[in-house]
């Protein structure tokens, strides 16, 4: 009879029962929202793909997440165990496709309850291409000046090209990429460097650590000056013997510092020829010798060689010099009408 009467009781006016209670329910809910704190936070946003395929198109790089929950809850909640990811893993062709970002929770994120977690977008759309990679070469640009006087002589560059990986459309149009600047400003001397390869594609990645190793080798810089009509002097002659050059002479090209260039002169003997080794007359291919001085480097001198015709000295005879640069048939007739003089 009791529980019959205590029914009855719940069962009379249950239209308003009821409708008092969902009242008080949403009075609770609206209460519970109004008392919940809410914590914007920004996460990175993990494409996933299918083996073989990479976006090819620009997407959010991050997400913006809204925790909403007790203040003690989700102030508590770290960053790195919200995560957001979209799954295009289930698409295999190359083309625009659509996916949803969905809301992985970890660590410090599990257990807060309440906790409402939103996303912002919803949903992203990217290109799908096929994954390829290469390999390409590395080119460097110097700039600034260096010391006055020196060049850059040689220089090496470890690695010369690297392997770049990406999207296979847009890999086609990487044919090479750049090192930073190399700095020479002010530079005498070798030199190492470690410079960063730039890469400005985001779509792209640079096997390896991302550096180069540039050496350079500087040297002082050599000018070049010609100077001709240098005279030819003969050195070392016996006395009992007469020689010329038939008025030759030389040319040399130097190389050395500009300054000393500019103001150089050669000197008696520059270029000479040593007759010390000869002890008789006779036609003589001598080495024309260049007595260069500290501080210049000879490229080339002509002649490299002449030839000297050398008489004895005779006192009342024709001079040496109206022999000098003729034929051996000459040089035999001189000989013999000497001969007959002397005999005469």
């Amino acid at each position: 009879m009791i529980n019959k009467k205590f029914l009855n009781r719940i069962a009379e006016n249950w239209p308003a029962k009821a409708l008092s209670i969902a009242i008080a329910l949403m009075l609770f809910v609206f209460y519970r929202m109004n008392t919940l704190s809410s914590r914007p936070i920004s996460v990175p946003l993990i494409i996933q793909t299918e083996a073989g395929f990479v976006p090819a198109s620009h997407y959010p790089r991050s997400v913006r997440i809204t925790l909403r929950g007790e203040y003690d809850g989700i102030i508590s909640i770290a960053e790195s165990d919200i995560t957001a990811y979209a799954d295009f893993s289930k698409f295999n062709t190359k083309g625009w496709h659509r996916a949803q970002v969905q809301i992985r929770k970890e660590g410090s994120a599990l257990g807060v309850e309440p906790l409402e977690i939103s996303v912002r977008p919803l949903e992203i759309s990217i290109l799908l291409d096929i994954n390829d990679s290469k390999t390409v070469p590395l080119t460097f640009e110097l700039t600034g000046r260096m010391s006055s006087g020196f060049d850059l002589t040689d220089h090496s560059l470890s690695p010369k090209e690297v392997v770049v990986s990406g999207p296979l459309d847009i890999l086609e149009t990487v044919t090479h990429l750049k090192l930073e600047p190399i700095d020479m400003q002010g530079r005498n001397g070798d030199f190492s460097v470690i410079a960063n390869i730039i890469n400005d594609n985001p779509f792209v990645n640079v096997m390896g650590n991302g550096t180069a190793e540039f050496k350079g080798v500087i040297r002082q810089a050599i000018q070049m000056r010609n100077i001709e009509g240098i005279p030819i002097v003969l050195t070392g002659l016996a006395p009992s013997l007469e020689a010329d050059t038939g008025g030759r002479t030389g040319s040399v090209r130097l190389g050395g510092n500009q300054s000393r260039l500019d103001i150089f002169i050669p000197r008696q003997g520059f270029l000479s020829i040593d007759c010390s080794g000869l002890s008789e007359p006779g036609v003589y291919p001598l080495p024309v010798i260049v007595n260069l001085p500290d501080g210049f480097t000879l490229v080339r001198h002509e002649p490299e060689e002449l030839i000297i015709t050398v008489v004895e000295k005779i006192g009342s005879g024709t001079p040496p010099a109206e022999i000098i640069n003729q034929t051996e048939e000459q040089i035999e007739e001189y000989t013999e009408n000497q001969t007959e003089r002397e005999h005469e």
